[in-house]
């Protein structure tokens, strides 16, 4: 069973919006922090933004600083990317993420989603 499944990926030109979404089992969703981290091909995995579930407390890559944002539904145990004024940089797989401590090193979060597609065109 897949803890996290995403959705929302596309394809949009550069300066459109996407909004993403990773919905979670209740468990998953209460060990400590979400996280989305994106891979373009022949790039390292990145951490895109690291969300504390308990305290709200919220980090962003300073690439995408001021372009995304991330927003909890609780009732729906489902968090959402919303990413604005997309670049061409954008490009890549998407997937979120949940662990129990903070951290922007993929190989510490356990439970991962299958990956959402973001393409950008010009």
């Amino acid at each position: 069973q897949v803890p996290l499944v995403e959705s929302g990926g596309g394809s949009v030109q550069a300066g459109g919006s996407l909004r993403l979404s990773c919905a979670v089992s209740g468990y998953i969703g209460a060990s400590g922090y979400m996280a989305w981290f994106r891979q373009a091909p022949g790039k390292e995995r990145e951490a895109v933004v690291i969300f504390s579930t308990g305290l709200g407390h919220k980090w962003f890559a300073s690439s995408v600083e001021g372009r995304f944002t991330i927003d909890q539904d609780s009732a729906k145990d489902t968090y959402y990317l919303q990413m604005t004024n997309l670049k061409l940089e954008d490009t890549a797989m998407y997937k979120c993420a949940a662990g129990r401590f903070f951290s922007i090193q993929p190989e510490d979060f356990p439970y991962w989603g299958q990956g959402t597609q973001v393409t950008v065109s010009s």
